[in-house]
């Protein structure tokens, strides 16, 4: 497509939303980032990849890490360098970046907001059923529904709190996102067809306009 697509894509747990991603990757043959953007993150600070990776979508990871070692807590290289919000710059960054290269597809990890200026971009929430969240969380972890459920509702807390904390938006709640859609109505593909013609009809409106 000649128009460059930048698509943010929101999803509960268990919902199929990185599916959806992909799909709508392929559909509009553009780069995927998801935890990729850990790795671009951590070339461009210099850091290791496992920091991104223990703070991902998690605010308060290091608020409990350096309450465990508070010799390194209070070190300068700690107080200057090393903290939450850098460590999200440094991923924003690299959204950033990302974006004005090529056309993107990127999950979660607050592109919606980092990316608020970009014109033409579309944000896209994906919910689900709990039934169906829950099975899909028990068949890719191999745990027990009451596993899957408690692992839903503390990651879901922490997405919430991260999402709130850096965007000062609400994780989750349509008044975020210029589309929200329940893969549990038309399945992955279905979810996925639909925000390609979503898109696609948008992109014609702002031509006609």
């Amino acid at each position: 497509m000649d128009k460059k697509i930048i698509i943010t894509v929101g999803r509960q747990i268990g919902s199929g939303g990185r599916d959806v991603a992909k799909l709508l990757a392929e559909m509009f043959d553009c780069r995927l980032y998801d935890r990729e953007l850990l790795n671009l993150a951590a070339k461009e600070s210099g850091f290791s990849e496992k920091f991104f990776e223990q703070n991902d979508e998690h605010k308060g990871f290091f608020k409990s890490m350096f309450q465990m070692h508070s010799s390194f807590a209070e070190c300068s290289f700690y107080r200057n360098e090393f903290s939450q919000e850098n460590l999200f710059k440094f991923q924003s960054d690299a959204i950033v970046r990302a974006a004005s290269e090529s056309s993107c597809v990127f999950v979660g990890r607050c592109a919606d907001y980092i990316l608020r200026d970009i014109p033409g971009k579309v944000d896209v929430f994906i919910t689900a059923d709990i039934d169906d969240r829950i099975a899909r969380v028990v068949e890719r972890k191999g745990c027990s529904r009451e596993q899957a459920a408690k692992m839903i509702a503390n990651g879901e807390s922490d997405r919430a709190s991260y999402y709130n904390y850096y965007t000062g938006k609400r994780w989750g709640h349509s008044d975020s996102y210029d589309l929200c859609v329940n893969s549990s109505i038309l399945g992955i593909e279905g979810t996925a067809k639909f925000i390609e013609e979503f898109i696609k009809r948008e992109n014609e409106e702002n031509r006609n306009n």
